[in-house]
């Protein structure tokens, strides 16, 4: 099922038309918050999808002889009308993953961890090394 719109038109933004679908009109304000400008959309006989909505467009001579909004309209014609819409595949969900099983502690784990530490060197400094070098630090000036 394709989203159809009641309302369509052109806008100007950054010196270029662009063509601009709505369902009410409070999308005229909305785009011209938003730096629009020359917005013109008129309110279709029945909802439409934006391919259908174009076409009318320029089946009614919309653009009054502006050719950069007959040519606005014209791109998006040429980009969308020949795009048929693919049905997406549906989702399948992903078989999770068994939990990984943790390793039970052992006895000699615990005490092969307990030896790796004692057996680490706590400080690279000795304290002797550390009383000197603050010894011979000088007072801060303050």
């Amino acid at each position: 099922m394709s989203k159809t719109f009641k309302f369509a038109g052109v806008s100007k933004r950054a010196g270029a038309f662009k063509a601009r679908f709505a369902n009410d009109q409070m999308r005229v304000k909305v785009l011209a918050k938003t730096g629009s400008s020359d917005i013109d959309l008129i309110e279709l006989k029945h909802p439409m999808t934006k391919v259908e909505a174009v076409k009318f467009l320029l089946s009614i001579n919309f653009d009054n002889g502006n050719k950069l909004v007959r040519e606005a309209l014209e791109n998006y014609e040429g980009k969308h009308a020949d795009t048929p819409k693919v049905a997406k595949a549906p989702k399948v969900a992903k078989a999770k993953a068994a939990p990984k099983a943790k390793a039970k502690p052992t006895m000699e784990g615990i005490k092969a961890k307990v030896a790796a530490k004692k057996a680490a060197p706590k400080s690279t400094v000795s304290k002797a090394e550390v009383t000197k070098q603050l010894a011979d630090l000088e007072d801060a000036p303050f």
